[in-house]
């Protein structure tokens, strides 16, 4: 089975490990952020859903070198892939929607169960915003699985790093 799974940026990080359960040291080797996928919780939950592209994001690694790495263990040729920077679109400037004063939550990981997704409670209370609200979303590192899910569910986002840490932001678009 495994000698037909093709590594790409598209392959989510579940499928990975099923097919080559080895690439679990060689992807917590790459970055600090992926020794959460020890966590058997997490595991079950994120890592169905993150690709190697937005791990990419997450690990400030180039998507390129970290799909040519995990190829390169089990013994498949490198590629090649788009090499645009992979955090681009989360990291942008201050967009106009974007107040302080409206920040009306914020969600630290540092501050939630390890074994729950900071994006458990993200969304709950991003479903609760009233039009103009912001919530913010504080990590040790970029959140780009939680970010896309939560622009594929209508919400704005940005992000802003300041030292080791991301603070991502997000509203309800306005109804006009």
């Amino acid at each position: 089975m495994s000698s037909t799974y093709s590594i790409t940026p598209k392959s989510k990080i579940a499928e990975l490990l099923e097919h080559y359960p080895e690439l679990e040291d060689v992807l917590i080797a790459m970055a600090p952020p992926f020794k959460k996928l020890r966590n058997p919780v997490l595991r079950r939950t994120v890592a169905k859903v993150a690709s190697l592209k937005q791990a990419s994001a997450v690990g400030r690694i180039p998507i390129d070198e970290m799909v040519n790495r995990l190829r390169a263990a089990v013994g498949q040729d490198p590629v090649e892939t788009a090499s645009e920077s992979d955090d681009e679109s989360y990291y942008t400037t201050q967009p106009e929607w974007f107040d302080e004063a409206r920040v009306v939550a914020s969600i630290a990981e540092s501050e939630i169960d390890p074994d729950v997704m900071p994006l458990n409670p993200l969304i709950s209370r991003a479903t609760r915003l009233a039009e103009g609200e912001i919530i913010e979303l504080v990590t040790d590192f970029l959140p780009s699985p939680g970010i896309d899910l939560m622009r594929s569910k209508g919400f704005l986002s940005w992000s802003t790093e300041e030292g080791h840490v991301t603070r991502s932001y997000f509203t309800k678009p306005s109804a006009s």
